[in-house]
Protein backbone atom coordinates (compact mmCIF):
# COMPACT_ATOMS: atom_id res chain seq x y z
CA UNK A 1 0.00 0.00 0.00
CA UNK A 2 2.55 2.50 0.66
CA UNK A 3 4.55 1.27 -2.38
CA UNK A 4 1.82 2.67 -4.35
CA UNK A 5 1.42 5.84 -2.31
CA UNK A 6 5.43 5.94 -2.74
CA UNK A 7 4.93 4.98 -6.51
CA UNK A 8 2.14 8.25 -6.74
CA UNK A 9 4.57 10.74 -4.92
CA UNK A 10 7.51 10.18 -7.40
CA UNK A 11 6.28 12.25 -9.71
CA UNK A 12 6.56 15.36 -7.60
CA UNK A 13 10.01 14.97 -5.78
CA UNK A 14 12.67 12.58 -7.11
CA UNK A 15 13.70 10.96 -3.57
CA UNK A 16 10.78 8.94 -3.23
CA UNK A 17 12.33 6.90 -6.53
CA UNK A 18 14.56 5.02 -3.91
CA UNK A 19 10.65 2.99 -3.59
CA UNK A 20 11.08 2.09 -6.56
CA UNK A 21 14.21 -0.46 -5.74
CA UNK A 22 13.55 -4.15 -4.37
CA UNK A 23 16.86 -3.79 -2.74
CA UNK A 24 15.71 -1.06 -0.17
CA UNK A 25 11.56 -2.47 -0.27
CA UNK A 26 13.47 -5.79 1.19
CA UNK A 27 15.10 -3.48 3.95
CA UNK A 28 11.63 -1.60 4.82
CA UNK A 29 10.64 -5.22 4.88
CA UNK A 30 12.52 -6.44 7.21
CA UNK A 31 12.91 -3.56 9.28
CA UNK A 32 8.81 -2.64 9.46
CA UNK A 33 8.07 -6.89 10.60
CA UNK A 34 10.89 -6.29 13.00
CA UNK A 35 9.23 -3.36 14.91
CA UNK A 36 6.04 -4.45 14.32
CA UNK A 37 6.55 -7.67 16.36
CA UNK A 38 8.72 -5.65 18.90
CA UNK A 39 5.94 -3.21 19.57
CA UNK A 40 2.78 -5.49 20.08
CA UNK A 41 4.83 -8.45 21.27
CA UNK A 42 4.55 -7.59 24.83
CA UNK A 43 0.74 -6.95 24.45
CA UNK A 44 0.22 -9.89 22.49
CA UNK A 45 1.75 -12.05 25.28
CA UNK A 46 -0.45 -10.44 28.01
CA UNK A 47 -3.31 -10.84 26.27
CA UNK A 48 -2.64 -14.65 25.97
CA UNK A 49 -1.67 -14.83 29.53
CA UNK A 50 -5.48 -12.78 30.24
CA UNK A 51 -7.16 -15.22 28.12
CA UNK A 52 -5.34 -18.04 29.56
CA UNK A 53 -3.86 -19.37 26.33
CA UNK A 54 -1.49 -21.65 27.81
CA UNK A 55 0.16 -24.84 26.09
CA UNK A 56 -0.50 -28.05 27.20
CA UNK A 57 2.68 -30.19 27.48
CA UNK A 58 1.96 -34.13 26.50
CA UNK A 59 3.07 -36.49 29.86
CA UNK A 60 4.53 -38.87 27.46
CA UNK A 61 7.49 -35.56 26.42
CA UNK A 62 10.57 -34.87 28.26
CA UNK A 63 9.91 -34.47 31.73
CA UNK A 64 11.96 -31.36 31.72
CA UNK A 65 9.10 -29.46 29.52
CA UNK A 66 6.41 -30.13 32.14
CA UNK A 67 7.69 -27.15 33.82
CA UNK A 68 6.87 -25.19 30.24
CA UNK A 69 3.00 -25.99 30.90
CA UNK A 70 0.88 -22.64 30.98
CA UNK A 71 3.10 -21.03 28.91
CA UNK A 72 1.38 -18.83 26.45
CA UNK A 73 0.94 -20.26 22.75
CA UNK A 74 -0.24 -18.69 19.71
CA UNK A 75 2.31 -16.60 19.16
CA UNK A 76 2.47 -17.24 15.88
CA UNK A 77 -0.94 -14.71 15.50
CA UNK A 78 2.08 -11.96 15.84
CA UNK A 79 4.34 -13.80 13.33
CA UNK A 80 1.73 -13.73 10.38
CA UNK A 81 0.36 -10.24 11.40
CA UNK A 82 3.75 -8.66 11.06
CA UNK A 83 4.51 -11.07 7.88
CA UNK A 84 0.59 -9.93 6.20
CA UNK A 85 1.10 -6.03 7.21
CA UNK A 86 4.55 -5.86 6.10
CA UNK A 87 3.92 -7.89 2.60
CA UNK A 88 0.69 -5.44 2.43
CA UNK A 89 2.75 -2.30 3.12
CA UNK A 90 6.08 -2.42 0.57
CA UNK A 91 4.99 -5.16 -2.16
CA UNK A 92 3.50 -4.75 -5.56
CA UNK A 93 0.31 -6.54 -4.86
CA UNK A 94 -0.29 -7.01 -8.43
CA UNK A 95 2.19 -9.66 -8.31
CA UNK A 96 0.62 -12.97 -8.35
CA UNK A 97 3.59 -14.48 -6.32
CA UNK A 98 2.93 -12.64 -3.60
CA UNK A 99 -0.73 -13.59 -3.01
CA UNK A 100 0.00 -17.18 -3.92
CA UNK A 101 2.11 -17.27 -0.94
CA UNK A 102 -0.03 -15.35 1.43
CA UNK A 103 -2.73 -17.44 0.40
CA UNK A 104 -0.54 -20.53 1.53
CA UNK A 105 0.44 -19.20 4.60
CA UNK A 106 -2.89 -17.88 6.02
CA UNK A 107 -4.70 -21.01 4.74
CA UNK A 108 -2.13 -23.41 6.85
CA UNK A 109 -2.22 -20.32 9.77
CA UNK A 110 -5.90 -21.17 10.01
CA UNK A 111 -6.14 -24.64 10.12
CA UNK A 112 -2.92 -24.27 13.01
CA UNK A 113 -5.14 -21.66 14.84
CA UNK A 114 -8.27 -24.50 15.23
CA UNK A 115 -5.56 -27.27 16.33
CA UNK A 116 -4.08 -24.83 18.98
CA UNK A 117 -7.65 -23.74 20.13
CA UNK A 118 -8.91 -27.28 20.70
CA UNK A 119 -5.80 -27.72 22.54
CA UNK A 120 -5.94 -24.83 24.83
CA UNK A 121 -10.73 -25.15 25.12
CA UNK A 122 -10.71 -28.57 25.92
CA UNK A 123 -6.99 -29.03 27.41
CA UNK A 124 -6.30 -31.60 24.82
CA UNK A 125 -2.30 -32.18 23.95
CA UNK A 126 -3.22 -33.60 20.90
CA UNK A 127 -5.53 -31.12 19.13
CA UNK A 128 -7.23 -31.36 15.72
CA UNK A 129 -7.57 -35.37 15.12
CA UNK A 130 -5.32 -36.21 12.70
CA UNK A 131 -7.47 -36.99 9.71
CA UNK A 132 -9.65 -33.66 10.20
CA UNK A 133 -5.92 -31.93 10.65
CA UNK A 134 -4.57 -33.36 7.04
CA UNK A 135 -7.68 -33.45 5.06
CA UNK A 136 -7.81 -29.26 5.70
CA UNK A 137 -3.71 -28.91 5.18
CA UNK A 138 -4.49 -31.03 1.87
CA UNK A 139 -7.28 -28.96 0.68
CA UNK A 140 -5.15 -25.53 1.32
CA UNK A 141 -2.09 -27.60 -0.21
CA UNK A 142 -3.95 -29.06 -3.56
CA UNK A 143 -6.02 -26.06 -3.82
CA UNK A 144 -2.77 -23.79 -4.08
CA UNK A 145 -0.79 -26.24 -5.99
CA UNK A 146 -3.36 -26.41 -8.73
CA UNK A 147 -3.58 -22.65 -8.47
CA UNK A 148 -0.04 -21.96 -9.29
CA UNK A 149 -0.11 -24.16 -11.86
CA UNK A 150 -3.00 -23.17 -14.14
CA UNK A 151 -1.21 -19.49 -14.27
CA UNK A 152 1.85 -20.28 -14.97
CA UNK A 153 2.83 -18.32 -17.87
CA UNK A 154 6.12 -19.50 -18.91
CA UNK A 155 7.62 -23.77 -19.18
CA UNK A 156 10.41 -22.70 -16.44
CA UNK A 157 7.69 -21.69 -13.85
CA UNK A 158 6.95 -26.39 -13.58
CA UNK A 159 10.61 -26.98 -14.51
CA UNK A 160 12.01 -28.93 -11.77
CA UNK A 161 15.76 -27.33 -11.15
CA UNK A 162 18.57 -29.77 -9.89
CA UNK A 163 21.14 -27.63 -7.94
CA UNK A 164 24.45 -27.26 -8.76
CA UNK A 165 23.90 -28.89 -12.24
CA UNK A 166 23.50 -26.59 -15.16
CA UNK A 167 21.69 -27.93 -17.42
CA UNK A 168 19.81 -30.41 -15.45
CA UNK A 169 15.91 -30.33 -15.59
CA UNK A 170 12.76 -31.46 -15.73
CA UNK A 171 9.63 -30.46 -16.86
CA UNK A 172 6.65 -31.82 -14.35
CA UNK A 173 3.87 -30.82 -16.34
CA UNK A 174 0.59 -31.83 -14.47
CA UNK A 175 2.79 -34.21 -11.91
CA UNK A 176 3.89 -30.01 -10.88
CA UNK A 177 0.54 -30.59 -8.60
CA UNK A 178 1.09 -33.32 -6.78
CA UNK A 179 5.21 -32.61 -6.28
CA UNK A 180 4.37 -29.11 -5.24
CA UNK A 181 1.91 -30.16 -2.83
CA UNK A 182 4.10 -32.57 -1.02
CA UNK A 183 6.99 -29.74 -1.07
CA UNK A 184 4.15 -27.08 0.94
CA UNK A 185 2.28 -29.73 3.19
CA UNK A 186 5.90 -31.17 4.02
CA UNK A 187 8.00 -28.52 4.75
CA UNK A 188 4.53 -27.34 6.81
CA UNK A 189 4.99 -30.36 8.69
CA UNK A 190 8.74 -30.45 9.21
CA UNK A 191 8.37 -27.28 10.41
CA UNK A 192 5.98 -28.16 12.84
CA UNK A 193 7.89 -31.33 14.04
CA UNK A 194 10.77 -28.94 14.70
CA UNK A 195 9.42 -26.49 16.83
CA UNK A 196 10.05 -28.33 19.78
CA UNK A 197 12.74 -26.21 22.02
CA UNK A 198 12.53 -22.70 22.82
CA UNK A 199 13.99 -21.05 19.88
CA UNK A 200 14.75 -24.09 17.71
CA UNK A 201 12.44 -23.29 14.50
CA UNK A 202 12.03 -20.26 14.51
CA UNK A 203 15.56 -19.00 13.86
CA UNK A 204 16.82 -22.17 11.37
CA UNK A 205 13.17 -20.40 9.50
CA UNK A 206 14.42 -16.73 9.29
CA UNK A 207 17.94 -17.97 7.97
CA UNK A 208 16.26 -20.35 5.45
CA UNK A 209 13.33 -17.06 4.34
CA UNK A 210 16.63 -14.81 4.02
CA UNK A 211 18.64 -17.25 1.72
CA UNK A 212 15.52 -17.44 0.20
CA UNK A 213 14.93 -13.93 -0.42
CA UNK A 214 18.21 -13.72 -2.32
CA UNK A 215 16.90 -16.54 -4.74
CA UNK A 216 13.77 -14.63 -5.10
CA UNK A 217 15.77 -11.62 -5.58
CA UNK A 218 18.20 -13.32 -8.13
CA UNK A 219 15.57 -15.16 -9.95
CA UNK A 220 13.79 -11.86 -10.76
CA UNK A 221 16.45 -9.77 -12.39
CA UNK A 222 17.26 -11.37 -15.69
CA UNK A 223 20.63 -10.08 -15.76
CA UNK A 224 21.74 -11.94 -12.61
CA UNK A 225 19.50 -15.20 -13.36
CA UNK A 226 21.66 -15.37 -16.49
CA UNK A 227 24.83 -15.02 -15.01
CA UNK A 228 24.50 -17.48 -12.10
CA UNK A 229 22.53 -19.76 -14.80
CA UNK A 230 18.96 -19.93 -13.08
CA UNK A 231 15.83 -19.59 -14.50
CA UNK A 232 14.55 -16.13 -14.57
CA UNK A 233 10.81 -15.72 -13.97
CA UNK A 234 9.60 -12.27 -14.08
CA UNK A 235 7.77 -10.89 -11.22
CA UNK A 236 9.26 -13.02 -8.81
CA UNK A 237 11.75 -10.99 -7.28
CA UNK A 238 8.77 -9.44 -4.92
CA UNK A 239 8.91 -12.27 -3.03
CA UNK A 240 12.19 -11.51 -1.69
CA UNK A 241 9.72 -8.52 0.19
CA UNK A 242 7.84 -11.46 1.65
CA UNK A 243 11.03 -13.40 2.93
CA UNK A 244 12.15 -10.36 4.50
CA UNK A 245 9.39 -9.96 6.25
CA UNK A 246 9.45 -13.62 7.24
CA UNK A 247 12.67 -13.32 8.38
CA UNK A 248 11.98 -9.80 10.65
CA UNK A 249 8.83 -11.23 12.14
CA UNK A 250 10.71 -13.91 13.08
CA UNK A 251 13.56 -12.51 14.77
CA UNK A 252 11.39 -10.03 16.70
CA UNK A 253 9.52 -13.03 17.85
CA UNK A 254 12.87 -15.32 18.44
CA UNK A 255 12.90 -11.63 21.21
CA UNK A 256 10.40 -13.43 23.34
CA UNK A 257 10.48 -17.36 22.63
CA UNK A 258 14.32 -17.22 23.06
CA UNK A 259 15.24 -19.77 26.16
CA UNK A 260 13.44 -19.55 28.45
CA UNK A 261 10.59 -18.89 26.06
CA UNK A 262 7.78 -16.14 27.33
CA UNK A 263 6.07 -17.28 24.42
CA UNK A 264 5.49 -20.31 22.14
CA UNK A 265 4.37 -19.71 18.03
CA UNK A 266 1.91 -23.12 18.52
CA UNK A 267 0.81 -24.85 15.49
CA UNK A 268 -0.98 -21.53 14.00
CA UNK A 269 2.99 -20.37 13.72
CA UNK A 270 4.88 -23.58 13.16
CA UNK A 271 2.00 -24.77 9.96
CA UNK A 272 2.40 -21.39 8.55
CA UNK A 273 5.82 -20.66 8.28
CA UNK A 274 6.42 -23.81 6.98
CA UNK A 275 4.44 -23.70 4.52
CA UNK A 276 5.38 -20.33 3.26
CA UNK A 277 9.04 -21.29 3.04
CA UNK A 278 7.72 -24.16 0.89
CA UNK A 279 5.82 -22.26 -1.83
CA UNK A 280 8.33 -19.64 -2.11
CA UNK A 281 10.73 -22.66 -2.82
CA UNK A 282 8.61 -24.04 -5.74
CA UNK A 283 7.84 -20.39 -6.87
CA UNK A 284 11.72 -19.71 -7.42
CA UNK A 285 12.58 -23.27 -8.64
CA UNK A 286 14.25 -24.46 -5.40
CA UNK A 287 12.92 -27.19 -3.87
CA UNK A 288 15.93 -29.08 -4.05
CA UNK A 289 17.95 -26.32 -2.27
CA UNK A 290 15.20 -25.68 0.37
CA UNK A 291 15.98 -29.17 1.41
CA UNK A 292 19.32 -28.57 1.99
CA UNK A 293 18.86 -25.67 3.54
CA UNK A 294 16.32 -27.01 5.85
CA UNK A 295 18.40 -30.09 6.67
CA UNK A 296 17.43 -29.65 10.32
CA UNK A 297 13.58 -29.52 8.92
CA UNK A 298 14.05 -32.47 7.26
CA UNK A 299 16.37 -34.84 10.03
CA UNK A 300 13.55 -33.39 12.67
CA UNK A 301 10.88 -35.22 10.22
CA UNK A 302 12.95 -38.67 9.08
CA UNK A 303 13.97 -39.16 12.67
CA UNK A 304 10.14 -39.59 13.34
CA UNK A 305 9.31 -41.37 10.01
CA UNK A 306 12.18 -43.69 11.55
CA UNK A 307 11.50 -44.02 15.20
CA UNK A 308 7.27 -44.93 13.98
CA UNK A 309 8.01 -47.79 11.07
CA UNK A 310 11.32 -49.46 13.29
CA UNK A 311 8.88 -49.51 15.89
CA UNK A 312 6.50 -51.03 14.10
CA UNK A 313 8.55 -53.73 12.48
CA UNK A 314 10.99 -54.41 15.39
CA UNK A 315 8.81 -55.82 18.01
CA UNK A 316 8.62 -52.33 20.14
CA UNK A 317 12.57 -51.55 19.69
CA UNK A 318 13.44 -48.05 19.36
CA UNK A 319 16.28 -46.11 16.56
CA UNK A 320 16.18 -42.88 19.27
CA UNK A 321 15.25 -42.49 22.59
CA UNK A 322 12.66 -40.11 21.57
CA UNK A 323 11.80 -38.73 18.51
CA UNK A 324 11.87 -35.97 17.22
CA UNK A 325 15.34 -35.67 17.28
CA UNK A 326 15.66 -33.01 19.59
CA UNK A 327 13.92 -35.29 21.92
CA UNK A 328 17.12 -37.74 21.75
CA UNK A 329 19.48 -35.23 22.31
CA UNK A 330 17.71 -34.24 25.30
CA UNK A 331 17.68 -37.35 26.95
CA UNK A 332 21.10 -37.95 26.35
CA UNK A 333 21.49 -35.24 28.70
CA UNK A 334 22.45 -31.99 26.57
CA UNK A 335 21.16 -28.89 28.05
CA UNK A 336 18.21 -27.40 25.99
CA UNK A 337 20.29 -24.20 25.11
CA UNK A 338 23.11 -26.20 23.62
CA UNK A 339 20.48 -28.30 21.34
CA UNK A 340 19.26 -25.32 20.19
CA UNK A 341 22.76 -23.43 19.55
CA UNK A 342 24.00 -26.88 18.03
CA UNK A 343 20.91 -26.89 15.46
CA UNK A 344 21.07 -23.50 14.57
CA UNK A 345 25.09 -23.20 13.57
CA UNK A 346 23.82 -26.56 11.55
CA UNK A 347 21.29 -24.41 9.88
CA UNK A 348 23.29 -21.58 8.79
CA UNK A 349 26.10 -23.71 7.67
CA UNK A 350 23.45 -25.60 5.45
CA UNK A 351 21.91 -22.10 4.09
CA UNK A 352 25.40 -21.37 3.20
CA UNK A 353 26.31 -24.49 0.83
CA UNK A 354 22.67 -23.45 -0.71
CA UNK A 355 23.47 -20.40 -1.56
CA UNK A 356 26.78 -21.59 -2.86
CA UNK A 357 24.40 -23.20 -5.89
CA UNK A 358 23.76 -20.31 -6.97
CA UNK A 359 27.40 -19.80 -8.24
CA UNK A 360 28.72 -23.64 -8.08
CA UNK A 361 26.63 -24.98 -11.39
Amino acid sequence: MLYYLAEYLRQFVNGFNVFGYLTFRSLLGILTALAISFAFGPWMIERLYRFKFGQPVRDDGPQSHLKKTGTPTMGGLLILSAITITTLLWADLSSRFIWFALLVTLAFGAVGFADDFIKIKYKNPKGLPARKKYFWLSLAGFGVSSLIYFTAKAPVETTLIFPFLKDVSIHLGIFFIPWTYLVIVGSSNAVNLTDGLDGLAIMPTVLVASALAAFAYASGNVVIAKYLGIPYIAGIGELAIFCTAIAGAGLGFLWFNAYPAQVFMGDVGALALGAALGVVAVLVRQEIVLAIMGGVFVAETFSVALQVLYFKYSGGKRIFRMAPLHHHFELKGWPEPKIIVRFWIITLILVLIGLASLKVR
